[in-house]
């Protein structure tokens, strides 16, 4: 048997799970275990400024490509206390990461030692499982645990946490022989999916709500051909988006209080029954749940037995694997249609892209400071299907949801239960150091940009280029617009004048200067003809020097985004002119009937 210690077994056995990169910041409790990653090489590790960034780039890595688990490590006690957001995010979103942290020596850990913190209690309600390994001889086990739960049933995120002792004992252990455990996801059986079937073919107007569990399942392909069998238009969640193509016939638009489509809202409320598949009818989804159900029936296909009726009952429930079940869903619908006993959906299908062409939002504008639903369209412009968006929350996010356009799985790579701030910018570095090939194009606020601008660095040291759009007004854009119902504007506004930079009146921060003095590239615009070959030359600087490269709009102060002020999806108050002829809105899927 091989000798080694206990920190190199876990090391092997990450590479015998799959892991080819990590993001950390090492430390004294963390150490041995950094010495096992360098003498066992085969991981590359990307070294962050913050701990928090590290868990936001793993969860950017995981989420760009399947079967992708990120790794995040840190010494101990503030290491993994600020890695708790990251594990809380995770587990929102069904994310699963690694965090691997130091901690003090056994002996002392029940004595406040120096940053010796019960890390495992604190993690362990964001995660699938927090354990401090007290033997070094089940450390193996511990791993080959971890990797399981990650995969198995919901994905999620796990903690592990190694005193140093445990760390540097030396142990038996064999990584030739090692095995992963076998993954369990639950599947629908034929007669449940025959069931949901004939209830949607007895609706006369049937909805696909296709969620992020499609995506985690690796399904998106078989929920297309499923929606093209049976000629149900589909709405993509938030998490979803990109399940299908934005200009598929069949694609019917978001739905939701804030980062939806006006002619996914009222497709919605025209229909009779709804297919929820890898959903969890969030609040920013559904909105009042007696305008989102009322004459509608329900099926919900989810992989956790218990998201089933969490929120509302459905009139039928399915727990499953979203890939296991399209898998029977497409057989089904198949031999269903060679028997000609589908019904023709292509009238409902057809109604709901006419709503596409007539309502839609404006995006041309020639304002001066700019109006942000242009920089959208700039975007729409400059950036092909084949860009891999990456977004976390705030007016930003919702108005590039509502404006922006997305084809693929994994290209909008947003977090959406915990919606953290600053979490963009280490997870788009997570993203193109998962995918360097990719056009990986990020989007923040200038207080999304602040939280974590930090992190700018790594991209400079470590050669990971992509491009940030920063839509720069100087405010807490989305509460100010929440404190309008209170009738405040308070402690929002993040104007000052900038004694260095006076050119920039009461914009405050000087994004450029500090993204250069953090080795980027970066580009201010305020003149919104001239975003589009800003944007080009930001795709230019990144392929040159390798670095991020930030492009700054200066947006008008105030801008007021389409959302509901009354949780009611029927209810989604436009403060902008609406789109009335094509010009103005030249880059939607649908050229607009007037």
């Amino acid at each position: 048997m091989a000798r080694m210690t206990a920190a190199r077994a876990a090391v092997e056995i990450l590479k015998r799970e799959g892991v080819t990169d990590a993001f950390g910041v090492p430390g004294a409790a963390i150490n041995p275990f950094y010495a096992a990653l360098k003498a066992s090489g085969g991981i590359t590790h990307t070294l962050a400024r913050h701990v928090e960034g590290a868990s936001h780039m793993a969860e950017g890595y995981t989420r760009t490509h399947a079967g992708n688990i990120g790794v995040c490590i840190g010494t101990s006690g503030p290491a993994g206390t600020d890695m708790i957001t990251g594990l809380y995010s995770a587990t929102g979103d069904s994310i699963p990461i690694l965090c691997i942290t130091g901690q003090a020596p056994t002996a002392v850990i029940h004595k406040e030692d120096f940053q010796a913190v019960d890390i495992a209690s604190i993690a362990a309600p964001v995660t699938k499982m927090a354990v401090t390994v007290l033997e070094a001889a089940q450390v193996p086990g511990v791993f080959q645990q971890a990797f399981h739960l990650m995969r198995s049933g919901r994905p999620g995120p796990v903690l592990i946490d190694l005193p140093i002792d445990v760390q540097l004992t030396e142990i038996e252990f064999d990584p030739d022989t090692y095995e992963p455990l076998p993954v369990y996801k639950p599947a629908a059986s034929r007669a449940q999916i025959e069931k949901a079937i004939g209830m949607l073919n007895a609706a006369e107007r049937p909805l696909i709500v296709a969620g992020g569990g499609v995506i985690n399942a690796d399904a998106a392909e078989l929920l297309v051909q499923f929606a093209e069998l049976t000629g149900t238009p589909v709405v993509p969640t938030l998490m979803g988006w990109g399940v299908l193509p934005d200009d598929h016939e069949l694609n019917a638009g978001m739905v939701g209080l804030q980062t939806s489509h006006r002619y996914g809202n009222a497709t919605f409320l025209e229909s009779d029954f709804v297919l929820g598949i890898g959903n969890r009818w969030a609040n920013r989804h559904t909105g009042r749940l007696d305008v989102y159900t009322a004459g509608r029936t329900f099926v919900h296909v989810d992989i956790e037995p218990t998201q089933i009726g969490r929120i509302f009952a459905p009139d039928y429930g399915i727990a499953s694997d979203a890939r296991a079940a399209l898998e029977l869903f497409v057989e089904v619908a198949k031999e269903m249609k060679a028997e000609g006993t589908l019904p023709d959906r292509s009238a409902w299908a057809a109604a709901a892209q006419e709503r596409r062409a007539t309502l839609q939002r404006r995006t041309h504008f020639d304002d001066v400071p700019i109006k942000p639903q242009r920089v959208y369209e700039e975007m729409n412009k400059a950036f092909g299907p084949e860009t891999r968006y990456v977004s976390t929350i705030g007016l930003s996010q919702i108005a590039g949801a509502q404006m922006l356009h997305v084809y693929r799985p994994r290209h909008w790579i947003n977090c959406g239960q915990a919606g953290p701030l600053g979490w963009t910018v280490p997870a788009a570095l997570g993203v193109a150091k998962a995918d360097p090939g990719a056009q990986v194009v990020a989007l923040s606020g200038d207080y999304d940009f602040q939280f974590m601008i930090e992190e700018l660095a790594v991209g400079a040291q470590h050669k990971i280029p992509y491009v940030h759009v920063l839509v720069n007004n100087a405010y807490l854009g989305l509460i100010r617009q929440a404190q309008r119902a209170f009738d405040i504007d308070f402690q929002v506004k993040l104007e000052f004048e900038n004694i260095n930079t006076p050119e920039l009146g009461v914009y405050g921060v000087d994004h450029v200067k500090v993204a250069e003095g953090l080795g980027c590239k970066a580009i201010r615009v305020t003149d919104p003809g001239e975003l589009g070959a800003a944007l080009e030359r930001a795709k230019q600087l990144a392929a040159e020097f390798r670095v991020p490269v930030v492009v700054e709009a200066i947006l008008e102060r105030v801008t007021n985004i389409s959302m509901s002020t009354t949780n009611d999806i029927g209810n989604v108050v436009e403060f902008e002119e609406l789109a009335t002829e094509p010009a103005h809105a030249p880059t939607s899927i649908r050229t607009l009937k007037a």
